[in-house]
């Protein structure tokens, strides 16, 4: 941002105000009044998005060294019909360890009022009330540390910093066994092993899934190998079990692939440095040497192990004969597209089952569950794209689900699904293309294990498993269907300014030493859409052309920029990949915008 403190833009913070409320704050009602003095960052989130996920990891370091100062208000905007449920939402904020204030905001009406366009945004909040910064995607949390300094220093010097404690406050812990759990498998000893997600372990249970036979891990955040006294995970999902009888654990928050052996109850790390990847890093290597993005599932096919990389929206395999890792299927951009693996879109993969010849996988962003071929291509068996979902049975093509996150393999050739927000396991018949519902009343399955005639489902948001007996007869249920909530925005048919708004946070440049450092993406659903403009470029900014006689559709939007430390004495300036992928449905009327901004990082400069 040129120019120093003095030309910072500055625009009036709009109300924080959701008909949810508030949580982590003992019952308190906040607003932007009590923030006074303090330094805020307004964090748009919404729990079933990983991009979200990965930001509220990244915060948390900021949140400690800035405590007195700092103050993290999360503003959850929900996408799908289920997260806009207060009792989900208060969930989400304990599974995923939330330790700052959380307005819940169903109606989306604080994300109207910051005109916010992306799962997630970061926007912070001067001590005087004012909106100083907007930042769309991960990544920026560096520079969002930088301005928070130069914020203290400001601030400290005029005498409207208040330093103190904040309004956080802690919810009571629940005594249960197991806390959010995310996969179980049967260990050949008849016993379950369950990733207990919240609680940073695994827990080992007899073969009742209910009593305790051992915890594997300290209970903490950590990544360290060793003994089930020593050993620490982060947020664990995964499972599966490997011909030797180990089991490989997707780590998911420590961005690793682990492998646990149930006869020493030592866990070794398998592959994953634990640090997240990025765009411009390796896609293949040395397991050990190679960054991952939050791998969600696991699966042994075809002699390797498959991970569900919901990170970056990919399939990748780990070989253990070469202990090394690769890219199999996916571009990493978000959507359903299928074909070649290498050309196939996902949205979140999140659950991964194996049969001799198809690899099933719940994409759970897109509500969909899709095959891969022993050739590698990518199938798709239901769901339609990012925008619709719901509760409907009958053939595939017409089926609903709601943001599912594991699959099963049944004995007879079909899948159960379970549906996650839709509470329900449903299953899919390959042979006659339907889908019916098998259960409904279940809290937020989140995965399905065989136990001989039964179903063994983690019910995630019930802190257990559930036995349930394969009914010969589907349970017929009432047929909804839903788009997501967030309101299509109005352009103009014919010509579209599309302007990636990205500003260089302080003290750091576009990195030009290679040639360009930014880049554009552009797709639309349907395809029809866009008469020009689509595929890539550098530059950010890009009139497109739409097709009048498409009323409405969906634009991709991928958007890369590099920047670096702006300093000539020094030789290795550290650089800052920023990237964000927009999907942002359109309605074409002819009193809509000529123009479409889309905030990277800084201030639109043509805002109202």
């Amino acid at each position: 941002m040129a120019g120093g403190m003095a030309k910072r833009v500055r625009v009036r913070a709009p109300e924080l105000t959701g008909k949810g409320g508030w949580i982590n704050t003992g019952g308190k009602e906040l607003g932007l009044a009590e923030l006074r003095g303090r330094i805020a960052i307004v964090d748009f989130w919404t729990f079933c998005c990983v991009n979200c996920l990965h930001v509220l990891d990244e915060l948390r370091e900021l949140e400690r060294r800035h405590r007195d100062t700092v103050v993290v208000i999360g503003v959850h905007s929900p996408k799908f019909v289920h997260e806009a449920e207060h009792g989900a939402v208060v969930d989400a904020v304990e599974r995923y360890g939330v330790e700052h204030p959380v307005l819940d905001d169903p109606e989306l009406a604080t994300w109207k009022q910051y005109a916010v366009r992306a799962w997630p945004t970061l926007v912070v909040i001067d001590p005087e009330g004012y909106v100083v910064a907007q930042h769309a995607g991960e990544g920026h949390v560096h520079a969002i540390e930088r301005l928070v300094t130069e914020l203290e220093a400001e601030h400290e010097a005029k005498g409207t910093l208040r330093r103190g404690d904040g309004p956080y406050v802690a919810p009571e812990p629940e005594p249960t066994v197991l806390r959010f759990p995310g996969k179980a498998l049967l260990l050949p000893s008849g016993n379950f092993l369950v990733s207990d997600t919240t609680r940073h372990q695994l827990l080992e249970l007899e073969a009742d899934g209910e009593s305790v036979v051992r915890r594997i891990g300290q209970g903490g955040r950590g990544l360290t190998d060793g003994t089930p006294a020593r050993s620490r995970f982060n947020e664990p999902q995964g499972l599966a079990l490997l011909p030797d009888g180990s089991v490989v654990v997707a780590d998911t928050v420590n961005h690793a692939l682990r492998r646990f052996d149930p006869v020493s109850g030592r866990t070794t790390t398998l592959a994953g440095t634990g640090h997240q990847w990025m765009q411009g890093d390796a896609t293949s290597g040395p397991a050990r040497e190679v960054n991952l993005s939050s791998p969600w599932d696991v699966a042994w096919w075809q002699g390797k192990v498959w991970i569900a990389m919901a990170g970056i929206h990919q399939l990748w395999t780990y070989d253990p004969d070469s202990a090394a890792v690769s890219v199999t299927a996916g571009t990493s951009n978000e959507g359903l597209v299928d074909g070649p693996g290498a050309e196939a879109w996902f949205a979140q993969p999140s659950g991964l089952a194996a049969t001799p010849d198809r690899l099933w996988l719940a994409d759970s962003e897109t509500s969909a569950l899709r095959w891969v071929d022993p050739e590698g291509a990518v199938h798709t068996a239901v769901g339609t794209g990012l925008f619709d979902f719901g509760h409907r049975d009958g053939a595939a093509e017409q089926a609903l689900l709601q943001h599912p996150l594991g699959v099963t393999a049944l004995p007879d050739g079909s899948v159960a699904i379970s549906d996650t927000y839709n509470h329900a396991l449903r299953r899919y018949d390959p042979a006659t293309g339907e889908v019916t519902t098998l259960a409904t009343d279940l809290r937020e399955p989140s995965g399905a294990v065989l136990a001989g005639d039964d179903i063994v489902v983690v019910e995630s948001a019930r802190h257990r498993l559930t036995r349930l007996r394969l009914p010969e007869e589907a349970v017929r249920v009432e047929a909804v269907a839903h788009r997501t909530q967030r309101a299509a925005t109005e352009v103009a048919p014919g010509k579209l300014l599309l302007d990636v708004v990205f500003q260089a946070p302080a003290g750091q440049k576009l990195d030009t030493r290679y040639g360009p450092s930014t880049r554009l993406l552009v797709s639309s659903t349907p395809p029809e859409l866009l008469r020009t403009g689509e595929g890539a470029g550098t530059d950010l900014s890009r009139t497109l052309e739409l097709d009048p006689s498409v009323p409405e559709g969906v634009l991709h939007v991928s958007a890369m920029a590099a920047s670096c430390d702006d300093d000539p004495h020094n030789e290795y300036p550290a650089c800052h990949v920023h990237q964000q992928d927009w999907g942002v449905p359109v309605r074409l009327t002819e009193t809509g915008a000529d123009r479409l901004p889309l905030v990277l990082a800084g201030m639109d400069a043509q805002t109202p």
